[in-house]
């Protein structure tokens, strides 16, 4: 197949590459902006520059209409199918914060949320509590217990948790417990095909252990269960690509995703100011292929706070000039997928694409925005055909055929 052709091309070279992804960059004129996005209004001259030295064009990051999590949009970007290749947010966070998945463990995402008292999600994240808070409430839950079933809950980020279980006859095929949206109760466990009766039955038990314990903890007291998956073992970017990989993300999540394609986590900090510092050493020390994570640009979306989706990007542009220094001989930045502020959610939109270095058709753009990416060089492709572009961007593909 024509998605694997990068697979049989790619060679060994030097050339280093950057991804750095904006997550959620993506968004749509708002009439408070003037008809502008926040990307358009946004004070931005390093991103300005790279767009008209380099080229622009959009992707898709799944397929047209289709709104993606942030697992699939990512492994899009990273060069695989994201619907062959789809894993769980489960699998994602326990391997962004270490844990040692073992073959048929069950791991889902836990979001802490505040329930009304009709039942109902007043806030889906609990106020976006600490996550020393979070360490406290996975004490808390860590005595819920599951006959014949070993329990693993483990603190992620802030109002993310994951929980793991491990036993016998687990099965992934269970339906997420998180609406999705406020005013509505969380959806009741079931299975969303046919042998997966008896990991219902442990997550039913956990869940009604799990309320029971944190009754009356505002604003956290109850919890969201999504991304129910089980690991399996993914071929590594270095297999396919030939590329020494590794990433600069602080958030588990995209620790994890990064993981799971075979990078090296780096130690990030807690900052952008680091993850850049991380990702200049990486560069320094000969590796080939580096991902940079910016979530703020996401978070604000989801917040539908336009005037700090504009902040997230002025910040992520001011810390440009130092990984222009890095000495990475492509740099690619763009988002996983859109995140729109009317919306507060992840939507299905194009999101825009720049890429600097290599012989590119440079000149058509002006500024790193939507509509510029819109007619820009690189055209309209899917997120999964960006490595190619990437890799033979770097001079890291040979040509196909005679």
């Amino acid at each position: 197949m024509a998605d694997r052709l990068p697979d049989s091309l790619a060679e060994t070279t030097d050339s280093k590459i950057l991804l750095a992804v904006l997550d959620g960059v993506g968004d749509v004129p708002s009439g408070e902006l003037g008809g502008r996005t926040p990307l358009q209004v946004a004070e931005s001259p390093n991103l300005d520059r790279l767009a008209r030295e380099g080229a622009l064009g959009q992707h898709i990051p799944i397929e047209p209409g289709i709104s993606p999590g942030s697992g699939p949009a990512h492994l899009a970007l990273f060069g695989y199918d994201p619907v062959e290749s789809c894993v769980g947010r489960g699998v994602l966070a326990a391997m962004g914060i270490g844990f040692d998945l073992r073959e048929g463990d069950l791991a889902a995402r836990i979001n802490f949320c505040t329930l009304a008292d009709d039942g109902s999600v007043s806030d889906r994240r609990a106020g976006r509590i600490s996550t020393e808070k979070c360490r406290q409430l996975v004490e808390v839950l860590s005595r819920a217990s599951v006959p014949g079933v070993k329990t693993f809950v483990n603190p992620v980020k802030e109002h993310r948790a994951c929980v793991v279980f491990r036993g016998d006859n687990l099965s992934d095929a269970v339906d997420d417990t998180d609406p999705g949206v406020v005013g509505r109760r969380p959806r009741p466990v079931r299975a969303t095909a046919e042998g997966a009766e008896r990991s219902v039955e442990v997550v039913d038990s956990f869940l009604r252990q799990a309320l029971d314990l944190l009754e009356g903890r505002q604003p956290a007291n109850g919890i969201l269960m999504r991304g129910f998956s089980t690991y399996r073992p993914f071929p590594s970017m270095e297999e396919r690509f030939r590329l020494d990989a590794a990433a600069a993300a602080l958030y588990p999540m995209y620790r994890g995703v990064a993981s799971l394609v075979g990078m090296d986590l780096l130690e990030a900090g807690n900052s952008l100011e680091e993850e850049v510092s991380a990702a200049r050493e990486a560069a320094s020390s000969g590796r080939t292929f580096v991902f940079l994570h910016h979530k703020p640009t996401d978070s604000s979306g989801e917040d539908g706070d336009e005037a700090a989706k504009i902040a997230a990007v002025e910040v992520f542009d001011g810390a440009l000039p130092d990984l222009l220094q890095a000495g990475f001989d492509v740099i690619c930045v763009t988002g996983d997928h859109s995140t729109p502020c009317p919306m507060k959610q992840h939507s299905w939109h194009p999101v825009p694409v720049l890429i600097h270095g290599g012989p590119q058709r440079s000149g058509g753009s002006d500024a790193f925005s939507e509509r510029e990416a819109l007619t820009g060089a690189l055209g309209t492709f899917y997120a999964r055909q960006l490595m190619s572009l990437l890799l033979a961007s770097a001079g890291k593909l040979r040509r196909f055929g005679a």
